[in-house]
């Protein structure tokens, strides 16, 4: 089975993308299947929590909701500042966004995973799209 692995830095300075470059990446991978004209069906899969080490239930909740309402602007708007340590990796559900496009979002199921009474652990999500 053909697979197109694509790796984004969301962690390592000093060329991590912003949420807009992020979206715009996925949106280039959907114009570029988009145009093949093989009869293949494709997959896309993306990995990577919400907000880590300190839960940041807002910030996952606005992540998702620009997700499932299709929004762009709502998803370039998430602060890079937000984006530290492992936060970051927010920019590949970001990314994703851009990626299945106008395809309807389901949420199977939003997690804010606390590990301790500081708040400290992950925002997990599970969704998938379709067309």
């Amino acid at each position: 089975m053909p697979i197109v692995p694509i790796m984004l830095n969301t962690y390592y300075p000093p060329n991590q993308p912003t949420p807009r470059r992020s979206y715009a990446l996925g949106a280039a991978v959907r114009r570029a299947i988009e145009s093949w004209d093989g009869r293949a069906r494709v997959a896309v899969l993306a990995s990577g929590g919400l907000s880590h080490i300190i839960v940041d239930e807002a910030l996952d909740r606005e992540v998702l909701a620009g997700l499932e309402g299709h929004d762009p602007q709502r998803l370039a708007a998430v602060p890079r500042a937000k984006m530290k340590g492992g936060t970051s990796e927010i920019l590949n559900w970001i990314a994703l966004g851009g990626a299945v496009g106008p395809m309807t979002m389901t949420l199977v199921d939003y997690v804010p995973g606390y590990r301790s009474l500081p708040s400290t652990g992950c925002g997990m999500a599970f969704a998938y799209w379709t067309p």
